[in-house]
């Protein structure tokens, strides 16, 4: 079999959809996040599944790809890369739970959180987001189909217009990688495409 027609149609798709995305949502995200840097502030991310492993790599591309080289450091907390306290709260209190439970108590005045759930509709990632909404803080969600819940919520809204779990979760790791490469640029003095 021949797979180059169903490659290019991803493809295809895939570039189709990155010529949609908002771009002045983009530059408020970033804003957001250089204000929690200078600011010192908690960067609270997290989300279920795929959107899990993109939250960790956030994590991963700020806390140490950028912060290598600066003096402040971001500080970026992921809520689900600790499976003793997840497992935790989702067998003691409930899997809706697993989010919200970690911020009570320890969201404070000014700081970010980022959502990811490619619905929209995650009821764990939900809560969260109402929690730290009833608290002062912005949201940033990140979201696919049509955006869900999260999308309604979110303070600013870092959409992908498709039909595609697969294309939405690509362009979610998009996100990162271009905001992570312009404060490697902006911040840490790097030129991502000359390390």
């Amino acid at each position: 079999m021949d797979y180059k027609d169903r490659i290019r149609t991803y493809v295809d798709l895939e570039i189709e959809t990155l010529k949609k995305l908002d771009l002045e949502e983009l530059n408020l995200a970033l804003k957001a996040l250089k204000k929690a840097f200078e600011e010192e502030k908690n960067i609270f991310i997290f989300g279920n599944g795929g959107s899990s492993a993109t939250a960790s790599h956030f994590q991963n591309d700020f806390n140490k790809g950028i912060s290598e080289f600066t003096e402040k450091k971001f500080r970026f907390l992921c809520l689900n890369d600790n499976i003793a306290t997840v497992m935790a709260i989702a067998n003691d209190i409930g899997f809706e739970e697993v989010f919200r439970f970690q911020l009570k108590g320890r969201i404070n005045p000014g700081d970010l959180v980022i959502a990811i759930s490619g619905s929209g509709n995650s009821p764990n990632v939900i809560n969260a987001v109402e929690y730290a909404k009833s608290q002062g803080n912005t949201v940033i969600g990140l979201t696919g189909f049509s955006g869900g819940k999260l999308k309604e919520l979110a303070d600013i809204k870092l959409h992908v217009p498709v039909n595609s779990m697969q294309v939405t979760e690509d362009i979610h790791m998009f996100f990162d990688h271009l905001m992570m490469s312009i404060f490697y640029e902006t911040l840490a003095g790097k030129n991502h495409l000359k390390n």
